[in-house]
């Protein structure tokens, strides 16, 4: 699996190779055609896979009860660096499928994957107290730039960490480092 998922994430679906995978994988050709016609039955897989992934070890552990948008995305961002963490190779595939999202998806998947996308937006943004935010504050461009803000030190602390052994890794002052740029975002939004 993971053999297949870093070659369609480090190639995308044209260039994957077959052979490179099953070298990878230390399995025979014939072993990976038994359980997948074709490349594309495969990539599929893979697709269902991660979706399945990022559904059950990532959006269904968002808190929804909580109200202060910060404090959940605060809580969101813990949760996805910890799948990250613990599923680097469905991570960097999802990042290649989301960027080139060009291949053809079977409609069941393509459909799967659209509701994904849309569960997405609803757990981060539904049921959020705007009343936290300050008066003078358009509260949809305000998300927007914190969402943004969170994206780019998440895409930094992946930069950083490039390489290393994630079980070796101590995230404490990474995620005293996040917190201290929430409250920062907090007093510039909220009341």
């Amino acid at each position: 699996m993971n053999a297949a998922l870093e070659e369609f994430a480090e190639n995308g679906y044209e260039r994957a190779s077959t052979n490179q995978i099953i070298k990878n994988a230390g399995i025979g050709k014939g072993m990976l055609f038994y359980y997948f016609g074709s490349k594309k039955e495969l990539y599929h897989y893979l697709v269902s896979y991660a979706l399945d992934v990022t559904e059950h070890e990532y959006l269904s552990l968002i808190d929804m009860n909580e109200t202060d948008f910060i404090k959940r995305l605060k809580h969101a961002t813990h949760i996805k660096m910890k799948c990250f963490v613990e599923n680097p190779s469905v991570f960097n595939f999802l990042g290649t499928f989301l960027l080139h999202h060009d291949t053809d998806l079977p409609e069941n998947l393509e459909k799967r994957y659209e509701q994904l996308m849309e569960q997405g937006q609803d757990i981060m943004y539904a049921n959020i107290d705007k009343s936290l935010f300050r008066e003078d504050v358009d509260v949809k461009k305000a998300f927007k730039l914190i969402q943004w803000a969170l994206d780019g030190y998440q895409n930094e602390i992946i930069a950083r960490l490039k390489g290393e052994k994630m079980t070796d890794v101590d995230f404490t002052p990474y995620w005293e480092e996040f917190y201290g740029y929430l409250d920062v975002l907090k007093k510039c939004f909220y009341q």
